[in-house]
């Protein structure tokens, strides 16, 4: 997961919950670079399921036999995956507590 389009994210949460108390809104100096939310979801949702099929890849031609795959890389191959599912889910929980939160701000 990349994080600086986690920190982009949260920036821009916290300009729309600046904004919705009645503050100013950044302003912006031209096109804005960073991708859009839609963008950043699917790509770290591609990137979770891309870990998991190359472990299950991997898993599978070790347990078919075959001697190009060392159970080492399955094992990494596996925990690598692990590790990005748990970086998502812990990631989606953020956001959905600043998102819970938002929606509790009295207007």
């Amino acid at each position: 997961m990349n994080v600086s389009a986690v920190d982009s994210l949260l920036a821009q949460m916290q300009a729309a919950a600046t904004t919705a108390q009645g503050g100013r809104s950044p302003t912006r100096s031209g096109p804005s670079t960073a991708p859009d939310f839609a963008t950043l979801l699917k790509n770290s949702v591609d990137q979770i399921a891309q870990s998991q099929s190359q472990a299950d890849s991997l898993t599978q031609k070790f347990t078919s036999g075959s001697s190009d795959v060392s159970l080492s890389d399955a094992m990494m191959a596996l925990q690598k995956a692990t590790i990005t599912l748990q970086t998502g889910i812990q990631i989606r929980n953020k956001v959905v507590t600043a998102y819970t939160d938002i929606m509790n701000m009295q207007v």
